[in-house]
């Protein structure tokens, strides 16, 4: 009986869609997070009568004709890229992006990683860098008699030093962007990497041709909505509790069918 089989790929669509939601709640409170949507298809179809052939030698067409489904398959998880929720740190290398673009981070292994997560830190030599100690490109050091630090929406870093008058220009932080940000491939501690879906990254200053612009002391929290995520949950319980009863009720009828005289 191919309800068995069928059931059983709604089964495993569902407990992939429950597993989706529940890394999108984990992530509730990372900073940077972009939540992230399963997408399902059909799979293929059975033709027990094929739609168009010929049902006598008058000429006759079958109309709609006898297909059987094969059940569902995962096609994908999208990330959704929307803005998150900006929120005041008070902490001046805390740095948020409102609108387009990714921070570069030089990564061990000497790729670049993208992030959206702007908690930086400076490390001994005064260069400023993720929580992981990768340094921040292109690479902006603060001299270590620096009082204040300062980064103004298009990511030029002022330092203020004790005996200058006028703050010295440290360096401007760069953002990166992609054609297809939901193409990039991420690879956990909230760092993305470059992809042939994404396509190459196209780098500039913050606040000039469509890139956003930077915000000190807030950070960009996930865009993940609590009620949604608990909404789509209980939506897929409900799903799994249904296929999980087709291979009941298929079970029944089989053993029903085993038990005629």
């Amino acid at each position: 009986m191919k309800a068995l089989q069928i059931a059983a790929t709604g089964m495993q669509a569902q407990q992939l869609n429950v597993e989706v939601i529940s890394h999108n709640i984990a992530n509730m409170r990372t900073t940077g997070y972009k939540r992230m949507r399963p997408e399902f298809q059909d799979l293929l179809y059975q033709n027990l009568r094929r739609a168009g052939t010929a049902s006598s030698d008058t000429g006759t067409i079958v109309p709609s004709g006898i297909q059987l489904g094969m059940g569902v398959k995962t096609a994908a998880t999208y990330r959704i890229m929307t803005q998150g929720d900006l929120v005041n740190t008070e902490k001046q290398l805390d740095i948020a992006i409102r609108g387009e673009g990714f921070f570069q981070v030089q990564m061990p292994d000497g790729q670049t990683g993208y992030t959206r997560s702007g908690a930086f830190e400076l490390d001994a030599t005064g260069q400023i860098v993720t929580q992981d100690g990768y340094v921040v490109q292109p690479s902006i050091t603060v001299p270590q008699n620096a009082r204040q630090i300062s980064i103004n929406s298009s990511g030029e870093v002022q330092v203020s030093i004790d005996g200058q008058t006028a703050p010295q220009n440290a360096g401007t932080l760069q953002l990166a962007r992609f054609v297809n940000k939901s193409g990039l491939e991420a690879i956990g501690d909230n760092l993305y990497l470059e992809t042939p879906a994404s396509g190459t990254p196209t780098t500039g200053n913050p606040n000039a041709d469509g890139f956003g612009s930077t915000l000190q002391s807030f950070l960009e929290h996930s865009n993940v909505n609590a009620v949604s995520e608990i909404s789509d949950l209980i939506a897929a319980q409900r799903a799994y509790e249904m296929n999980a009863r087709v291979v009941s009720a298929a079970d029944e009828m089989m053993s029903a069918t085993s038990n005629i005289r």
